[in-house]
């Protein structure tokens, strides 16, 4: 288990002001919380820490992932539920209400007085994310981003989710069905947006959950935090992401008995473009790129460049031609020195990069983006 200290993300803050974990610099766990959605889990175990201290571009980020959920969710179709209603009716539906019938004498007019269940959109949870919505585009510094968060509350208006904002107790983080699970990382966005906190590990006023420290659990966060920032940032540009992915092996012939022993392929991140024909496979890890080598000073590491190589070759003549010619990025966090070199083997360039996970929010983001225009222009 590695121990870090995370310092306030400040806007002044310096390299040797980020905390640790291992040997590599971070200069807060929150961030790939954010996009990872962990942070969410996190906000009604007790920890204390600091709150008062927000980078700036918090609610543009918080924005950004809240929109991109609620349109995701929108193309699948809203979640519906029942909403109770009473209503004067020509026929009976649900049950009857005896004494509103009798003393208006409904029944000489053929009518009868009801109260029955209605399947809605007009949901306590979807009227809590639309609130989110408007409440956030007031916050946010990037007028494009503000237009749009309206613009999807103004969305979700005409689908029907007409009513009040309802209570936080009404609408909580866990109460999730298997059914409605699909709910779970925009309500929570909207969660975070009404709360605009993203804690430091100082002490302050405010009671959240600290991460946990575990090496694995960081390694994971890692993976799903970059998975997360590129399926907020590009899945409206036309990129379709997908994240842990199985793939097949080109398997011509096979034992009886060898599915119960061959092994899998899972990948980190997959990015898909079908309108310019690429497709990026990412592989995410949290160690150094180079290790020290048995003639030189320093190597990549062998062991991960046939990894990414097999994903990428494993891939080709099964009939998906963005497979034929896919781009694998081997991505780590710096330590000390960035790095971004390529190679071509065989017509698919694989890259091995870097990004500072001690630099500022937007810093971190440009690097990421960077990395992506890099491999196009190869």
């Amino acid at each position: 288990m590695s121990e870090v200290v995370i310092i306030s993300p400040k806007a002044n803050a310096t390299l040797e002001e980020a905390g640790y974990i291992g040997r590599i610099p971070v200069r807060n766990l929150w961030l790939l919380m954010l996009y990872a959605s962990d942070l969410f889990r996190q906000l009604d175990q007790a920890s204390q820490v600091s709150v008062e201290e927000n980078p700036d571009d918090i609610p543009d980020l918080i924005a950004e992932i809240l929109s991109t959920q609620v349109e995701q969710r929108i193309k699948r179709n809203l979640s519906f539920g029942y909403q109770t209603r009473e209503a004067t009716l020509n026929r009976v539906r649900g049950r009857i209400n005896l004494l509103k019938t009798e003393r208006h004498r409904l029944l000489d007019k053929g009518k009868v007085f009801c109260r029955f269940d209605e399947l809605t959109v007009d949901t306590p949870r979807n009227r809590f994310v639309r609130s989110a919505l408007e409440e956030i585009s007031s916050l946010v510094k990037r007028q494009p981003l503000a237009h749009r968060c309206r613009s999807i509350a103004n969305n979700l208006r005409r689908m029907g989710v007409v009513g009040e904002k309802p209570g936080r107790a009404e609408v909580s983080v866990g109460r999730f069905g298997r059914h409605d699970a699909i709910d779970r990382k925009m309500v929570a966005a909207a969660h975070l947006a009404f709360n605009l906190a993203l804690p430091t590990e100082s002490v302050g006023t405010r009671y959240l959950s600290l991460p946990d420290r575990e090496i694995t659990w960081i390694r994971k966060l890692y993976e799903k935090g970059i998975a997360g920032f590129y399926d907020t940032t590009l899945s409206g540009q036309g990129w379709h992401v997908d994240a842990g992915k199985f793939i097949g092996w080109a398997i011509d012939q096979k034992s009886s008995g060898i599915d119960k022993i061959f092994p899998s392929m899972r990948t980190d991140i997959i990015l898909s473009h079908e309108i310019s024909g690429r497709r990026i496979i990412i592989d995410t890890k949290f160690n150094s790129i180079v290790t020290k080598g048995w003639y030189r000073e320093e190597t990549l590491r062998s062991g991960y460049l046939y990894q990414i190589y097999t994903y990428l070759r494993s891939q080709e003549g099964l009939g998906d031609p963005l497979s034929d010619k896919a781009t694998g990025i081997l991505l780590h966090p710096s330590i000390g020195s960035m790095f971004n070199e390529s190679v071509t083997i065989q017509g698919h360039v694989i890259r091995f990069a870097t990004i500072d996970l001690s630099a500022r929010t937007i810093l971190i983001r440009h690097q990421l983006l960077q990395i992506l225009e890099a491999e196009h222009e190869s």
